[in-house]
């Protein structure tokens, strides 16, 4: 029986240094060309794809110069045809409502001045109604001058805050999941087994 025992672990040591044998010690060279291929291989296999992180001050610096300029560092280009969409929009409603000011501010004019040739164009208007369309079309544009610096704040925002979510993960790797484990608690001087869960967040 001694012998037998002798002889499996003599051919088990001969097993372990002839496999020992053949194991080929990378250089620090090759080693990084290994990793470089592995992460090639997983990129072609879709294991991973490469994060770009972007500088969220240079975002916002960009749309800063230039409304859609951040957007199109973050590589967020469906969001430029928006912001100038609603650009145009509140440019046009400013024209709309200058235009109306102005013609009522000259309507005005022409119903308080004592000039004989001048004719107000809204003769169903006394002076107070006149005065409160003029203000009320000045009021709305102004208005709309607020709210184009609104968007133009808020471009800033977006580009900065787009810019600060790109080095969050949002992978398929993050998981979440509960695990029992078993832990001890003291009492009186004495410790209790106790059954506790934990809660892991990746």
């Amino acid at each position: 029986m001694l012998t037998i025992l002798c002889l499996v672990t003599g051919f088990f040591f001969m097993t372990v240094n002839a496999l020992a044998q053949e194991v080929t010690v990378l250089s620090a060279e090759d080693s990084v060309q290994l990793k470089g291929a592995t992460e090639k291989l997983a990129y072609e296999r879709g294991d991973f794809l490469p994060i770009k992180y972007k500088n969220p001050k240079k975002a916002a610096l960009l749309s800063a110069i230039l409304p859609g300029l951040g957007q199109a560092y973050n590589e967020k280009y469906w969001k430029i045809p928006i912001l100038y969409g609603g650009a145009a929009g509140i440019v046009f409603f400013i024209d709309f409502n200058d235009n109306r000011y102005q013609l009522f501010r000259q309507a005005l004019f022409a119903e308080i001045d004592d000039d004989e040739t001048t004719i107000n164009p809204f003769p169903n208007l006394n002076e107070q109604g006149l005065r409160r369309n003029v203000d009320y079309w000045r009021r709305n544009r102004d208005l709309l001058y607020v709210v184009s610096f609104v968007v133009y704040v808020f471009n800033i925002v977006d580009a900065n805050v787009d810019a600060h979510l790109s080095s969050f993960d949002l992978s398929d790797d993050l998981s979440l999941r509960f695990e029992p484990t078993n832990q001890t608690f003291a009492l009186n001087n004495q410790n209790y087994p106790a059954i506790s869960l934990k809660l892991y967040f990746k």
